[in-house]
Protein backbone atom coordinates (compact mmCIF):
# COMPACT_ATOMS: atom_id res chain seq x y z
CA UNK A 1 0.00 0.00 0.00
CA UNK A 2 1.15 3.48 -0.78
CA UNK A 3 1.27 6.34 1.76
CA UNK A 4 -2.26 7.43 0.82
CA UNK A 5 -3.71 3.91 1.04
CA UNK A 6 -3.58 3.29 -2.69
CA UNK A 7 -2.46 -0.13 -3.94
CA UNK A 8 0.52 -0.33 -6.22
CA UNK A 9 2.38 -3.20 -7.79
CA UNK A 10 6.01 -3.90 -7.07
CA UNK A 11 8.50 -6.53 -8.10
CA UNK A 12 11.70 -7.97 -6.71
CA UNK A 13 14.33 -10.27 -8.12
CA UNK A 14 15.38 -12.82 -5.53
CA UNK A 15 18.89 -14.17 -6.15
CA UNK A 16 20.90 -17.14 -4.98
CA UNK A 17 24.34 -18.58 -5.72
CA UNK A 18 24.92 -19.41 -9.38
CA UNK A 19 24.66 -22.94 -10.73
CA UNK A 20 27.70 -24.51 -12.43
CA UNK A 21 26.67 -23.35 -15.89
CA UNK A 22 26.37 -19.67 -14.92
CA UNK A 23 29.18 -19.55 -12.36
CA UNK A 24 31.72 -18.62 -15.06
CA UNK A 25 29.61 -15.54 -15.82
CA UNK A 26 28.58 -14.39 -12.33
CA UNK A 27 28.47 -15.79 -8.79
CA UNK A 28 24.72 -15.01 -8.37
CA UNK A 29 21.62 -15.86 -10.40
CA UNK A 30 17.88 -15.20 -10.13
CA UNK A 31 15.85 -17.79 -8.26
CA UNK A 32 13.62 -19.65 -10.73
CA UNK A 33 10.59 -21.10 -8.95
CA UNK A 34 9.40 -24.25 -10.75
CA UNK A 35 5.80 -24.02 -12.03
CA UNK A 36 4.68 -26.87 -9.76
CA UNK A 37 5.85 -24.81 -6.76
CA UNK A 38 4.16 -21.49 -7.68
CA UNK A 39 1.32 -22.01 -5.19
CA UNK A 40 3.75 -22.89 -2.40
CA UNK A 41 5.85 -19.79 -3.12
CA UNK A 42 2.87 -17.44 -3.32
CA UNK A 43 0.80 -18.76 -0.39
CA UNK A 44 2.34 -16.62 2.35
CA UNK A 45 -0.77 -17.02 4.52
CA UNK A 46 -0.33 -20.80 4.87
CA UNK A 47 3.34 -21.50 4.12
CA UNK A 48 6.03 -20.69 6.67
CA UNK A 49 9.25 -18.93 5.74
CA UNK A 50 11.45 -22.00 6.21
CA UNK A 51 9.34 -24.02 3.75
CA UNK A 52 9.25 -21.24 1.18
CA UNK A 53 13.01 -20.72 1.49
CA UNK A 54 13.64 -24.29 0.31
CA UNK A 55 12.79 -22.92 -3.15
CA UNK A 56 15.61 -20.36 -2.98
CA UNK A 57 18.19 -22.51 -4.74
CA UNK A 58 20.09 -22.48 -8.03
CA UNK A 59 18.18 -23.80 -11.05
CA UNK A 60 19.42 -27.01 -12.62
CA UNK A 61 22.17 -26.61 -15.22
CA UNK A 62 19.93 -28.26 -17.84
CA UNK A 63 17.24 -25.58 -17.41
CA UNK A 64 19.29 -22.67 -18.74
CA UNK A 65 21.39 -21.69 -21.73
CA UNK A 66 23.95 -18.90 -21.66
CA UNK A 67 24.38 -16.42 -24.50
CA UNK A 68 26.99 -13.76 -25.04
CA UNK A 69 25.20 -10.47 -25.61
CA UNK A 70 26.61 -7.62 -27.65
CA UNK A 71 27.01 -4.27 -25.93
CA UNK A 72 24.89 -2.94 -28.81
CA UNK A 73 21.84 -4.02 -26.76
CA UNK A 74 22.43 -0.97 -24.61
CA UNK A 75 20.95 1.24 -27.35
CA UNK A 76 17.20 0.91 -27.93
CA UNK A 77 17.59 1.82 -31.60
CA UNK A 78 19.38 -1.49 -32.12
CA UNK A 79 16.90 -4.34 -32.59
CA UNK A 80 18.07 -7.30 -34.62
CA UNK A 81 18.74 -11.03 -34.11
CA UNK A 82 22.49 -10.57 -34.51
CA UNK A 83 22.64 -8.94 -31.06
CA UNK A 84 22.57 -12.35 -29.38
CA UNK A 85 25.09 -15.09 -30.08
CA UNK A 86 25.48 -18.39 -28.26
CA UNK A 87 27.99 -17.90 -25.42
CA UNK A 88 30.97 -20.14 -24.89
CA UNK A 89 33.84 -19.68 -22.44
CA UNK A 90 36.99 -18.57 -24.25
CA UNK A 91 40.60 -19.15 -23.42
CA UNK A 92 41.26 -15.44 -23.68
CA UNK A 93 40.53 -13.36 -20.57
CA UNK A 94 37.69 -10.86 -20.85
CA UNK A 95 39.04 -7.29 -20.74
CA UNK A 96 38.17 -5.56 -17.50
CA UNK A 97 35.73 -2.69 -17.63
CA UNK A 98 36.76 0.63 -16.17
CA UNK A 99 35.56 1.21 -12.64
CA UNK A 100 33.45 4.26 -11.79
CA UNK A 101 36.55 5.91 -10.30
CA UNK A 102 38.45 5.45 -13.58
CA UNK A 103 35.57 6.98 -15.58
CA UNK A 104 35.37 10.11 -13.39
CA UNK A 105 37.10 13.25 -14.64
CA UNK A 106 40.35 14.15 -12.90
CA UNK A 107 39.83 15.61 -9.45
CA UNK A 108 36.46 13.89 -9.05
CA UNK A 109 37.68 10.31 -8.52
CA UNK A 110 35.51 8.22 -6.24
CA UNK A 111 36.97 5.56 -3.99
CA UNK A 112 36.01 2.07 -5.25
CA UNK A 113 33.88 0.52 -2.48
CA UNK A 114 33.49 -2.78 -4.38
CA UNK A 115 29.73 -2.28 -4.85
CA UNK A 116 29.80 -1.68 -8.59
CA UNK A 117 27.86 1.00 -10.40
CA UNK A 118 24.73 1.26 -12.49
CA UNK A 119 25.68 4.41 -14.42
Amino acid sequence: MGPNGEEFETAAIVTTRANRKLDDIHDRMPVIVPPDAFNLWLDCANVDVETAMTLVAPASDAMLEAYEVSTAVNRTANDNPELVDRWSPSAEPVPEQKSAAQKQPAGRAKKDDGQGVLF
